[in-house]
């Protein structure tokens, strides 16, 4: 069932994902060669119950962190380590929950570390704009698979591929709620989106072959060919004429300056 959200409803949901770009910013001011995983999972998680809130990830399915960090060609769920150690040239997905007056927030960014490849960096801005053309047609009247459809076309047309294991979803009371929102699929199809409805869209895009490894831990999980991955994340509201994004990359970019992708 998807629920719809009253505007009273998706102001709170704004205001969770507002905590959420917060942390994200606060985390991006200590990625750096030499950092591990596990540091940045404490400064998130000391940051968002600073702020009144609580670290949705945590516990939930049993998972034992309030980040998910993926390194490389991981692609989601990596679990921060005191045994990852970031260095030159490595990429970070940074993707949480926050929960806050009974509602989710949820996003997620992939950051360079020190001197990133050109090609990779191509795979970074890539993903980006495959969210944001994702996000054109997140609007009244469209249907799921114009989201879909503007995602996978970016990324094909730019000579990378989608990762089908994992998809978007509705958010709410709920992390993940209906519908689940593919980054793959075909303009016209698709339930039609409606004025209420809160989706998270998140592209996940492959360097190489999309084909998905999981492993031992349950959670983690990275690309067969062990080729980079990056995910980008924004939380929207379904609104007439243009998405009303809830959730934000600003706080990230005033961190980050003219390293911003």
């Amino acid at each position: 069932m998807v629920f719809l959200k009253t505007e009273e409803e998706i102001e709170l949901l704004r205001e969770s994902n507002r905590i959420l770009g917060m942390t994200l910013a606060e985390v991006a001011k200590a990625i750096r060669p030499g950092v591990t995983t596990k540091q940045l999972d404490k400064i998130a998680h000391d940051f968002i119950l600073d702020n009144g809130a609580i670290p949705s990830c945590l516990g939930y399915e049993g998972f034992p962190a309030t980040l998910c960090t993926s390194v490389n060609e991981q692609i989601v769920h990596g679990i921060p380590s005191d045994k990852v150690v970031l260095k030159d040239g490595d990429i970070i997905t940074i993707d949480t929950c926050v929960l806050k007056n009974g509602f989710h927030g949820d996003s997620a960014y992939t950051f360079p570390v020190g001197e990133v490849s050109q090609e990779v960096m191509r795979l970074l801005r890539t993903t980006k704009q495959c969210l944001y053309n994702g996000i054109e047609q997140a609007i009244v009247g469209k249907r799921l698979g114009d989201v879909s459809f503007a995602i996978q076309s970016n990324a094909e047309k730019a000579g990378f591929s989608v990762v089908r294991d994992f998809v978007g979803h509705g958010i709410g009371r709920e992390m993940h709620e209906s519908p689940e929102v593919p980054n793959y699929g075909r303009r016209g199809n698709g339930i039609v989106l409606k004025r209420g409805m809160v989706i998270a869209i998140e592209p996940m895009i492959a360097l190489g072959k999309n084909n998905v490894i999981f492993e031992e831990d349950g959670w983690s999980n990275h690309t067969a060919d062990r080729k980079p991955a990056a995910h980008y994340e924004l939380s929207v509201a379904i609104n007439k004429g243009k998405a009303d994004v809830l959730s934000t990359f600003e706080y990230i970019k005033e961190v980050l300056g003219d390293r911003y992708i």
